[in-house]
């Protein structure tokens, strides 16, 4: 890894606009803008929302987990990567037009909406590990964390972008039929209907579709000079070499220990920002507006967060970046959790918010911002030094098998901390009790994290 030469500019740049063209996907579909509206006005019911959307999400957690490391081997055997990421791009952008059957209350078609979000999910994790596992070959192991960090930089600007646009121009307020901006729609779309909200999938579609063709147009397949594996038999020895790899992972144990701990905190981050805008629309009774002004000041602090933890990641290794970085997200996702309806810091009581006193007017709703902003200023490096990390750690020659490795350790148990939160509300009927499940799998990935060393 250590001789490979540095990627022309526009092949870099064709790699970090794949962040840039995914992220909506994460920031409308899954976080602020679809996710609230698929929970209380699709299903019609916040609690029971939240229980439905976690079993959703834990489903195409197993289909990731299972899959990505085969697909990962196999793409190693035969030496490209863009092949697969046309074919997970074509179920991704097919599953995110799927998203507009979602109308309000029509739960008669929660099979197919689920099935589209579910292929969506999969599609997008697929597609990540090929483009991830491009890294080793596209800079010195030097500048990966930078690498890492301004996809991942980059990737938020895009999210920010698209969240602008779609609440600032498309979705719109179901009582006064304005944006966020107060505009009327750009298109001619009916708000009783939610439209603007059920056209957030076929926006993320065509957004993904643009953005992603500079990455098949300029960036290398594969390390310079390296060349193309035989195709013949690939699946097979792909599949052997996976077989090997597990077997003999006792070669590559501290890769095993970092994976394992990757495993659970990276599956509390996603479940935080699977369920962070459900559980805000729910406590505070935010609309679109709202939820797309959250969305930008969160997307804002993470990107500011992941382009700063690239270079403290060269400077400081990735190791200590992510254990930082996580012990910040337990305290700000307790900060988080400890602000109520009536309450802030579990036990200080406040006035309830109240719509016609303005945005963000009550001290509840303030309080719950700040330590959102938290939480984005601290999961962006540890998402993007995770990233830098394996890149380092992973033998050569074996990179994309490691990164579908990366994301089956992050897919695995991503079932886990989603299905706990369904079970734990449908349980006992509080929201705030299933969402506080998830610090459990941050405690346990950072005890397992402070065994791993960084030097390989």
């Amino acid at each position: 890894m250590s001789g490979v030469v540095r990627a022309p500019k526009r092949g870099l740049a064709g790699w970090v606009l794949f962040d840039w063209a995914a992220q909506p996907f994460y920031t409308l579909v899954l976080t602020f803008l679809f996710a609230p509206y698929f929970a209380t006005t699709f299903i019609g019911d916040a609690t029971r929302g939240q229980e439905i959307w976690g079993y959703i999400i834990a489903a195409a957690g197993v289909i990731v987990a299972l899959s990505s490391p085969v697909l990962g081997a196999i793409a190693d055997a035969t030496g490209k990567r863009k092949p697969w990421i046309a074919l997970a791009s074509l179920v991704l952008i097919s599953g995110l037009c799927g998203l507009w059957l979602a109308m309000p209350g029509a739960t008669a078609m929660l099979i197919p909406v689920a099935g589209a979000i579910i292929a969506a999910s999969v599609a997008a994790e697929i597609a990540t590990v090929f483009t991830n596992a491009m890294m080793p070959g596209l800079v010195p192991a030097n500048q990966l964390g930078r690498l890492s960090g301004a996809g991942w930089a980059v990737g938020y600007a895009g999210g920010l972008l698209s969240l602008v646009l779609a609440a600032g121009f498309l979705v719109a307020d179901g009582e006064t039929g304005k944006t966020m901006m107060g505009f009327e729609p750009v298109l001619p779309l009916n708000s009783l209907d939610h439209e603007g909200e059920r056209l957030i999938g076929p926006f993320a579609a065509l957004w993904y579709a643009i953005f992603v063709l500079p990455l098949f147009l300029f960036t290398p397949d594969h390390a310079p000079g390296q060349r193309a594996k035989q195709r013949g038999g690939a699946v097979m020895r792909g599949l052997r070499q996976l077989l090997q790899t597990f077997t003999h992972m006792r070669r590559h144990a501290n890769v095993a220990r970092f994976l394992i701990a990757r495993m659970f905190y990276a599956d509390g981050l996603g479940a935080i920002f699977a369920f962070g805008g459900l559980y805000a629309a729910s406590v505070f009774g935010w609309g679109a507006v709202e939820l797309g002004l959250f969305g930008i000041v969160i997307t804002l602090s993470a990107a500011a967060g992941a382009l700063a933890g690239g270079s403290l990641d060269d400077r400081f290794g990735a190791r200590p970046v992510i254990i930082v970085g996580l012990l910040g997200l337990m305290a700000a996702c307790a900060g988080v959790l400890s602000v109520s309806q009536t309450q802030i810091f579990y036990s200080v009581d406040v006035a309830p918010a109240s719509a016609a006193d303005g945005l963000f007017t009550s001290l509840g709703e303030q309080v719950y911002l700040a330590f959102s902003v938290g939480l984005g200023l601290v999961a962006g490096p540890i998402q993007a030094s995770s990233r830098s990390l394996l890149a380092r750690l992973a033998p050569a020659g074996m990179e994309t098998e490691f990164f579908g490795l990366f994301a089956f350790s992050g897919k695995v148990t991503a079932f886990a901390a989603p299905l706990t939160v369904g079970l734990v509300t449908g349980a006992t009927g509080d929201q705030r009790l299933g969402i506080a499940s998830i610090v459990i799998f941050l405690v346990i990935g950072l005890g397992l994290l402070l065994s791993v060393k960084e030097g390989g």
